[in-house]
């Protein structure tokens, strides 16, 4: 290794003909999130029915799964949360640009990508998902809390429990949909999510593609004297 790279891997630099996406930390807390995830969801399906309790056993088994699923869910909140103050601004909506392309969301869908308006570092789609995510898992931790400590709930209002119940299945399941879609179209639809997520860079191909107004937005910084 020239001392040159070893200067870029060591400062973590991507190669001269890519830009970079995501830091070291957004990176590190991507990963600590999704790792936090699964273990929730895959516990939680296992709560959910029979068919999937073997997945508990998995994990250590019911009674093992049942202390850690909750402490796992404060932890996946605690990175979705972290998310939220790292990567909010770039994931606000932009109405007139959103709108239009959600109006031509079928060619995203065909990986026509090229035909779709120009775009900030996420799209539309990706700022649907996020938002999904943050306000799905403040129900999740909210019901979640209650499940954990069923004694908060008096006598009189009892009741709510199953409701309480009802609503975090419901959101769980929400959040499963959302990252399966999240996973099938980094991996198979858009080549070069999961490397932008593992490296940290892009192809300045891929940015201008994916993300032309983002991709001007750095090339204009990397211009200034």
């Amino acid at each position: 290794m020239s001392d040159l790279t070893s200067h870029a891997v060591l400062r973590h630099e991507p190669p001269v003909d890519r830009i970079q996406r995501f830091t070291w930390v957004e990176r590190i807390m991507h990963w600590y999130t999704a790792a936090t995830y699964l273990y929730c969801g895959f516990s939680g399906l296992a709560f959910f029915t029979p068919n999937l309790y073997w997945i508990a056993a998995v994990l250590g088994g019911g009674p093992t799964a049942r202390i850690w699923h909750p402490i796992f869910g404060v932890g996946f909140v605690a990175g979705i949360f972290w998310m939220h103050h790292s990567w909010s601004q770039d994931l606000k909506f932009d109405p007139p640009d959103d709108r239009v392309w959600l109006d031509n969301v079928r060619y995203y869908i065909r990986n026509e990508d090229e035909k779709l308006p120009p775009q900030g570092k996420y799209d539309a789609g990706q700022k649907i998902y996020y938002w999904v995510m943050l306000y799905a898992s403040i129900v999740l931790i909210l019901t979640g809390i209650v499940m954990w400590f069923p004694e908060v709930l008096t006598r009189g209002v009892h009741w709510l429990l199953p409701i309480v119940v009802f609503v975090h299945c419901v959101a769980a399941l929400v959040t499963i949909a959302g990252v399966m879609l999240h996973i099938y179209m980094s991996v198979f639809i858009v080549p070069g999510s999961l490397t932008a997520m593992t490296e940290g860079h892009v192809s300045r191909g891929w940015a201008m593609l994916h993300a032309p107004k983002w991709y001007a937005r750095i090339t204009a910084r990397e211009r200034r004297p």
